[in-house]
């Protein structure tokens, strides 16, 4: 291996190496959410029309019975297996309910093929109800999409720019149903944080205390329950209080690994055990070539292919790293790019040392 190759994708989060470990402010709000508080997703399937041939083909069958159901509803009734038309298509419509969405809400939407079209351009989507997981209507969207990309031509001779089968309708969905969460009846309130640690919890739940008439009790590292005293009832202050509230974060030690991609994301606070790290590496090639076989004149043989394979291994030296207890994520990547580890080489390297016990953090694979 040679030693101009750079671990390119190797992305450090180390700001300061040295540091034992991470303390940082964050306000409650930004590392937590409150129970109950959240978005919900909608769903729904529909009818894009109005395209200029691009729609679904004859052969996708589920545009055209939609198709004639949408007629049916409007007093046409038609025969499916006669119907061809190529400027529809059959669409999922997928949005976000915000939280406390009330009747008149209006969404962005998001609009994407179901079928076989070549491009939602210039389609207009048809009324279509949007359903949550409990099987209830609590929205409707209709409108033109806006797309972030096209595709012209067919044949050999075409052009696609982005992803012309998914197209979006900013406004375009409207609530319908009243999702809001009344507030005054949640007598006990649950601070949620994105990440367990129990340390933060107490932290948390500590600042909480220092509030008049409120008491916020650990329940395990993601749950805080805050119980409010008598005749606290303005609940949207007392959370604009709590949400407000600064308390100190302790970060874990984590290192995550993308093996599709060869990126490795490392943070300041991994540290390493003594470790001895013997690196090499193996290449075989093997290579085939196609040989015409041909017989002598007035000979019984017959012409043939006959392939040759050839076989070349070439092993290279082992190079060797050494860290102290304690090495720092400094000190492994520069020790690695000494003896030109690439960064798929870093992983299986990584997952190695964490099989021996010498990383002191969280390993996870995505």
């Amino acid at each position: 291996m040679r030693r101009a190759i750079a671990i390119s994708t190797l992305v450090l989060a180390a700001i300061s190496a040295g540091a034992e470990e991470t303390v940082h402010s964050a306000l409650i709000r930004d590392i937590a959410t409150v129970e109950g508080v959240r978005e919900n997703p909608v769903v729904g399937y529909g009818l894009v029309v109005g395209l200029k041939g691009t729609g679904d083909r004859q052969q996708t069958i589920f545009t055209v019975q939609t198709l004639a159901n949408v007629l049916q509803r409007l007093g046409v009734q038609i025969p499916p297996a006669t119907v061809v038309v190529k400027n529809i298509a059959a669409v999922f419509v997928t949005a976000t309910l915000p939280p406390f969405a009330t009747p008149g809400t209006r969404l962005d939407v998001t609009v994407s093929s179901a079928g076989d079209a070549r491009s939602l351009e210039g389609g207009m989507l048809l009324l279509t109800p949007l359903y949550a997981a409990d099987g209830q209507v609590y929205a409707a969207a209709q409108g033109p999409l806006v797309l972030g990309g096209y595709s012209a031509g067919t044949g050999g001779n075409s052009k696609e720019l982005n992803h012309p089968t998914v197209g979006r309708i900013p406004g375009g969905g409207l609530v319908e149903r009243d999702s809001s969460v009344d507030l005054e009846k949640m007598n006990m309130l649950t601070i949620l944080l994105s990440e367990p640690n129990f340390s933060t919890a107490e932290q948390v739940a500590g600042a909480i205390n220092q509030l008049h008439n409120v008491r916020a009790t650990v329940k395990d590292s993601r749950r805080i329950e805050v119980e409010r005293g008598p005749g606290e009832h303005d609940v949207p202050a007392l959370l604009a209080q709590i949400e407000n509230l600064q308390v100190e974060v302790r970060r874990r030690a984590k290192v995550v690994i993308n093996e599709r991609t060869g990126t490795i994301v490392m943070g300041r606070d991994v540290r390493l055990g003594a470790v001895s790290i013997l690196h090499g590496g193996i290449a075989i090639e093997v290579t085939t070539k196609l040989a015409v076989s041909q017989p002598a004149p007035l000979g019984q043989g017959e012409t043939k292919v006959v392939p040759e394979t050839t076989v070349n291994a070439q092993e290279a030296a082992s190079r060797r790293i050494e860290l102290n207890e304690g090495a720092s994520v400094d000190q492994l990547v520069n020790g690695l790019q000494k003896i030109g580890a690439t960064s798929r080489d870093v992983i299986a390297i990584l997952q190695a040392i964490k099989a021996a016990g010498a990383l002191d953090a969280d390993l996870e694979v995505i």
